[in-house]
């Protein structure tokens, strides 16, 4: 029987579901997070540093992720006890516990089906795919083994998706720090000419012409 061949999944698509052990007991991955936002993200293995400098990262930041409606879920290719027992260190020795759940993909099945497995080896690459509450992928991330990730930039890319969500609204470079417009955020196109023409004289945004106009939102 020839192997499977899965599909890298796509930003819009729905997350591909799994059921699979963890350290905090069966997951059933994407229902088990419905109404929430999901940091799904891949490590390439236990007891390596750069990753447990990133599950330190992320656990210090959890009530960050709290407030966005967003959970943390990571997985490896290790199994159960390995994830246990690294995590059982890093609370002993580093003093911070890790609150979130690890999945245990020692198959690689779900590696797979995430597009986690790359030429650098068996282990799975620093892969980040963030969810939203109806289980669509939003965003994905991959970085290489050697590079452990920037948290606060997957912060800010859910708050980010969540202003546009809310507003239906774009959002410029380095939000909401951008050199433009600061904090500010994109008004969609117009989509007549006549409403090019009548934008410029609105109140509630700004212009630097009929293409690139810009406002004020609540976040």
């Amino acid at each position: 029987m020839s192997e499977q061949v899965y599909r890298l999944p796509l930003i819009g698509e729905k997350a591909p579901s799994f059921t699979a052990p963890s350290t905090h007991g069966t997951i059933n991955f994407p229902d088990d997070y419905k109404g929430k936002w999901v940091v799904f993200f891949s490590h390439p293995a236990d007891f390596t540093p750069v990753c447990t400098t990133e599950f330190v990262a992320f656990a210090k930041r959890l009530e960050e992720f709290k407030k966005l409606n967003t959970e943390l879920v990571g997985l490896s290719v290790d199994q159960v006890f390995s994830h246990i027992k690294w995590v059982e260190w890093i609370e002993e020795k580093l003093g911070e516990k890790i609150p979130f759940p690890i999945v245990a993909d020692n198959t690689g099945e779900i590696a797979r089906k995430y597009g986690m497995l790359h030429e650098q080896g068996p282990a799975t690459v620093r892969a980040v795919f963030i969810i939203d509450p109806e289980g669509i992928i939003r965003t994905i991330l991959y970085y290489p083994m050697e590079l452990g990730r920037n948290m606060d930039e997957i912060l800010r890319i859910i708050r980010a998706l969540q202003v546009h969500q809310a507003h239906k609204v774009a959002i410029p470079a380095n939000w909401p720090n951008n050199e433009l417009i600061g904090d500010r955020v994109i008004v969609p196109p117009p989509q007549s000419r006549q409403e090019a023409e009548e934008r410029l004289k609105r109140k509630d945004i700004e212009c630097y012409d009929w293409w690139f106009c810009h406002k004020k939102v609540e976040y």
